[in-house]
């Protein structure tokens, strides 16, 4: 019987911003613009990186594949969330909504060991600068970044896999904007046992390791800027490390906040303003963050875009 309620269960439907048609508009232009500023924002910064050999070095090869992961993570999700506002059709399919999670759990994880990497390197290049070329090579960083979308690509599959062998039927409202783990599960009519027991050990597993490694990295860091005799070296350690050290603690704060806990502490209005802070907001404020400190970035994309006006 299980069975045959799985397979009458085509499509789900999301949760809309609003009720109210005149504040959907106003949430659309919003929510668009966002993304347009996300896009644009991220996009120069990989335009930057690629077209000056100056920044063709591990901490912006890291950087561009940050930049890449913020434009891929609204994208999943902000295109069916602009067409439900626009829409009365709520619906997203069962596959829709599968790949959805798919990729979003992909690009989350990525994103969370890809940032502990490059906590790494800024310790590697601060506290070992004599050694940092031979640590922090080529073939290394290359394979670094590499294991971190295959470490990614393997927690998506586990979770995807376990949230989808669930039996769905009867209620089929998603709680939330887009389709993700908790709100998902939620509306299984079986047991959820196992997939939040390995969401709740995996999150907390890859949290407190990439938590450890941040923290541990910049402990260190923190000890050797305080040594340095310069003001100008201090300073400019500081800056690199500040960047980086924002966007950690916006992104880990709100995925361990929404990932690290049980069905049972879902609360709907708190976890979708958390998901939308580090969905939607979060992949706008990295770029910033980066670019207006990071005078390399300014200096190359100055040079990058006076060259594009050229042709």
């Amino acid at each position: 019987m299980e069975k045959a309620n799985v397979t009458s269960l085509k499509d789900f439907y999301l949760t809309e911003l609003s009720d109210l048609p005149e504040v959907r508009i106003s949430l659309f232009v919003m929510v668009l613009l966002i993304y347009l500023i996300t896009l644009a924002g991220n996009g120069a910064i990989l335009l930057a990186i690629v077209t000056d050999d100056h920044l063709h070095t591990p901490m912006y090869f890291f950087l561009s594949n940050l930049s890449l992961l913020d434009i891929l993570c609204p994208t999943i999700t902000v295109p069916k969330m602009l067409q439900t506002l626009l829409s009365e059709d709520k619906r997203i399919s069962f596959m829709g909504c599968m790949l959805q999670l798919f990729f979003l759990i992909d690009v989350v994880g990525t994103e969370i060991f890809l940032l502990a990497v490059m906590a790494y390197d800024r310790y590697v290049a601060i506290c070992k600068p004599l050694h940092y070329t031979a640590i922090m090579s080529k073939q290394i960083y290359a394979q670094l970044t590499v294991g971190t979308w295959l470490l990614g690509f393997i927690n998506s599959v586990v979770h995807t896999s376990l949230t989808f062998s669930l039996f769905f039927c009867g209620r089929n409202k998603i709680n939330q904007y887009y389709c993700d783990l908790h709100p998902v599960m939620a509306l299984s009519c079986s047991s959820t046992f196992v997939p939040e027991l390995v969401l709740l050990l995996v999150a907390s597993i890859i949290g407190s390791g990439a938590f450890l490694i941040t923290l541990i990295s910049y402990i260190y860091i923190i000890s050797a800027v305080l040594r340095m005799h310069s003001v100008e070296s201090r300073r400019k350690a500081f800056s690199t490390c500040g960047s980086h050290l924002t966007v950690v603690c916006l992104f880990y704060g709100a995925t361990i906040a929404t990932y690290a806990r049980s069905n049972s502490t879902y609360f709907h209005k708190q976890d979708r303003i958390i998901s939308m802070l580090y969905g939607v907001v979060t992949p706008m404020l990295n770029p910033m963050i980066y670019s207006l400190r990071n005078n390399e970035v300014k200096r190359a994309l100055v040079k990058a875009l006076r060259f594009n006006r050229l042709y």
